[in-house]
């Protein structure tokens, strides 16, 4: 697998370029951009207690600062002319990448950082010879869902789990096969 400082700054494109969290404000910036971009999206799909919920133990600062504890766990900062839009969280398995999170601030969509920022991930996991990428998607969330869908992601699996507190997360799961992975 990549070392962390094989996938410190990545450039999408001369407006957008993705910058490695791993310092304490960087954090602090992802949780804040989770408190809005989490807020005013998922608000209407699974509502304002579970978004609360959610922010608190799922996008907290000690959440995320855990997450980033295991070697193969890396967010982004998704940035746009020198303006931070929105991050994306992955983490590497043996034979997939998950795109755990991609959230883009809703003044920042239509800019075409969201088709960016999945092909730089494309092409993170190619580099490390993994055959697809996988994500999880709340089945409500039916605009995000056929965007993926777009972009080539196939629903492949319901999920519902339990998160705690009577809530859950009932999404659907997606993958998008690489081609040329180079996987046995």
């Amino acid at each position: 697998m990549t070392g962390p400082n094989n996938l410190r700054k990545y450039q999408v494109s001369k407006a957008i370029r993705l910058e490695s969290v791993s310092k304490d404000e960087q954090i602090e910036q992802v949780v804040e951009l989770a408190s809005i971009i989490w807020t005013e999206h998922y608000t209407p799909i699974i509502g304002s207690a579970q978004v609360a919920y959610m922010l608190k133990n799922i996008q907290s600062f000690d959440a995320i600062k855990n997450e980033l504890e295991n070697p193969s766990v890396r967010y982004f900062l998704i940035v746009y002319k020198e303006e931070t839009i929105g991050y994306i969280g992955i983490k590497l398995d043996k034979s997939q990448l998950f795109l755990s999170k991609i959230y883009i601030l809703s003044s920042a969509r239509g800019l075409g950082a969201g088709k960016k920022t999945l092909d730089l991930i494309k092409e993170i996991a190619l580099s490390e010879k993994l055959g697809q990428i996988y994500l999880t998607v709340n089945k409500h969330n039916t605009g995000t869902i056929a965007a993926y869908q777009k972009l080539g992601f196939e629903i492949i699996e319901e999920l519902c789990a339990d998160i705690g507190e009577g809530f859950v997360m009932d999404d659907y799961k997606m993958r998008l096969p690489l081609q040329n992975a180079g996987c046995a």
